[in-house]
This record gives C-alpha cells, structure tokens and sequence, in this order.
C-alpha cells in the first residue's frame, strides 16, 4: 500500500519509518535538507529507534519535496504538520495543517486523510464542513521526544477517530507493524479523539505541576522532598512514575496543549486547567527566586534540553528562568552542545565545558548528569531521582 506522511518531525518522522517496514512511504517535508538526510538514511533528529531502523532495516521509504508526487495515489495519507499555539489568537495555529488539506482536495484524488498533528477539539467536524469533505479523520499520537519510534512499536493504545472500515484499516495498519502484542484500540468520532489527545497531555501536565508543587513546599520549608514523593507514590492509586521534579513543564506538546484545553473550556465552568496552567509559571517565578537568593554574577545553564537523549528544547521551561533571570540583572551563559551559534536568548554560549564551570558562579540542572559531580557545590538542580 502506498501512504504519505506529511511533516517529518518526531510524529512524523516515527510514523514514515513505522509504517515503511511493509508499506511503500512517501515522506513530505519543506526543507530539502531533512529530505536529503532521510534519503540518505540519516535521521534529522535525535531519536535512538529511527536512527537504528533508517540505518539496518530495510525500509521502503522515500522523502520528497513535491506534493503531488508524495499524494498521489495514496491510500492514507498522514498530516503531521506543526501546530504551534498562537497566544494573541488563543488557538492553535492549524495554518499548516489547512494547507495540506487544501493541497489534498485541489488533487481531486481518492485518499482518506489522516490527522495525527495536535488540534483543537472540533477541528476535524469544522474542516469537513468547510470544504464540504468527507475524506478526513483524527488519529491522535502518544509519543515522547527522543523515544518517538519506541512509543509507536510499543504503543499504549491506538485511537482513530470514526468508526468505519478506513479507520479499522489505518488501525490494522499501525498494530501490524507494532512489536507489542494485544494493543487496545478504540474508535470514536473525531471530536472525541481530539479531546483525549488534549486532555490525556493536560492531566500529565498537571502531574508534573502537582509533584513541583510538592517540592516547592517541602524546598521551602526545609524538608525532605525525596522521602515525601516516594511515601506518596507507595500508594499504587497514586504510583511510582511521572513524579521526578524540575524546573517546569515545557518541551513542544505540554505547554501548548495545556493552553488550548483552556481555551476550549470557553464558557464551561474550570477551576483546575487554569491552574494547570498558572502553577508552570509559578514554577518558574519560584527556581528564579531560589536561584537568586545565592548572590550569583554569573549564572550558568547545564542544557536547554529538558529531556536525556532529546535535542529538542522547544519551549524548554528554562528558557523562561533565562528570561526571568536576565531580567533580574545577572549574567546567563549556556552550556549546550547541539548548539552551533554564538549566543542565544541573547545570552553567551560557552560549550567549553571546563571553560563553562569555571565562569559560573551557579549551574542550573534541570536534569543532573555525572558529568557536573566535580562542580556539585555550585549545582542549582531539583532532579531527585536522575531520571526524566
């Protein structure tokens, strides 16, 4: 079967080299860089599965730049755009997910598009009536940065939303190429689909805000936040998991997603979302506090990643600290390898490790490695359990 997937970022990029262990996969993309790499069998992120697959695995799958020879007689074809959340407009921008639907229809070619970019709930509903189509259904993933490919081989359900043979076929399509055996499926509408994608992300958001707020409490008042998480977490109502505290939530799917749930709440009574959303700034507000009380002149940034094994620090929650911090009048530097540029959030960046350490007066960690034990006395970091 020929399928195309359109955007080749981590949803994308996993799905194309998922699905192209059996089926012919056109992969769309609008930067010919990442186009080249991937016909080259070289990964343009960071991912250890998609790595390894494009490198060993006989994979039937081609990136291109040209839409039409991407659609074109496709079965399926798999939009996974970027929807960044505009602020001033309070939404998400689905711009990009429009065009390709637009491209789609201006085919006139016999396709079922499949939805798998993050969009607010009644997007799918609007764009059928809108363009008077059919043809589209919502498909949300469950993937974490740098473990993309992983969570599809091994995921924890699969959600298409309608209920027909098309969705039952793209479900059949996902579960076979799937190692994990005996996946739970489930079918909905679209609408309903969208809604778990936002809320299933919020609730993770929020067990982060909870178990920070938890470590703020117990910073505060001199206690000890390892001994109280773990005596929480016995519980197995509460469990062992998604309790290890930072500096915020942040990366490309919490913050926004959290923003557009509240957004969608519009004129149905919420007390918690709003919350969700307020407690990451308090958060943030509160490590800039604590850093600050040490008297630093230079402050220095261990990693713009949020994650271990993820290069990715879009809307990373220690960009914020950096801003709040530069606003308080110190001197930030960054230590970040992936970075290739001189400065960024117009502040030096330093990729000299020793270099870095010797500068700073306090490093921030939001995730420690082995690599600061020797500068563990200027280390500012809240990971208790040295895990994400």
């Amino acid at each position: 079967m020929k399928i195309a997937v359109a955007g080749t970022g981590y949803v994308g990029l996993s799905i194309a080299t998922l699905l192209s262990q059996k089926n012919e996969v056109m992969a769309l993309d609008i930067i010919p860089e990442k186009v080249e790499k991937i016909n080259k069998r070289i990964s343009p992120i960071k991912d250890k599965e998609i790595e390894e697959f494009l490198k060993n695995k006989e994979l039937h799958l081609k990136a291109t730049l040209d839409y039409k020879e991407a659609f074109q007689d496709a079965e399926f074809i798999v939009i996974s755009t970027p929807t960044n959340y505009d602020d001033e407009e309070n939404h998400f921008d689905t711009s990009n997910v429009e065009d390709i639907i637009q491209k789609v229809i201006s085919m006139n070619i016999n396709t079922t598009m499949v939805v798998k970019s993050t969009i607010p709930v009644g997007f799918t509903e609007n764009m059928k009536q809108k363009y008077n189509i059919d043809n589209i259904m919502f498909s949300p993933e469950f993937l974490r940065e740098g473990k993309a490919l992983y969570d599809n081989l091994y995921p924890s359900r699969i959600i298409v939303g309608e209920k027909s043979k098309r969705a039952e076929k793209f479900a059949g399509l996902l579960k076979e190429v799937a190692l994990k055996k005996d996946v739970e499926v489930k079918f909905m509408n679209s609408t309903e689909a969208e809604a778990v994608k936002l809320f299933a992300n919020t609730y993770l958001a929020l067990r982060v805000a909870y178990f920070n707020e938890l470590d703020t409490y117990a910073e505060i008042k001199g206690l000890n936040t390892k001994d109280i998480i773990e005596g929480v977490c016995l519980d197995p109502r509460v469990g062992n998991y998604y309790n290890n505290p930072s500096f915020g939530y942040g990366g490309y799917c919490l913050p926004k997603d959290t923003k557009q749930l509240l957004a969608n709440y519009d004129n149905v009574p919420q007390n918690l979302i709003r919350a969700i959303v307020r407690s990451n700034r308090t958060r943030k507000k509160h490590i800039t506090e604590m850093v600050m009380k040490k008297n630093p002149d230079i402050i220095g940034i261990y990693r713009l990643t949020m994650k271990k094994d993820s290069d990715n620090f879009r809307t990373s929650a220690i960009q914020e600290i950096i801003d709040r911090l530069k606003f308080e009048g110190v001197e930030v530097i960054i230590y970040e390898p992936t970075l290739d540029k001189p400065t960024f959030h117009e502040c030096r960046v330093e990729n000299d490790f020793n270099e870095f350490s010797k500068l700073s007066d306090v490093i921030l960690a939001n995730r420690y490695e082995t690599k600061l034990d020797p500068f563990k006395d200027k280390v500012y970091t809240r990971d208790l359990f040295a895990r994400d």
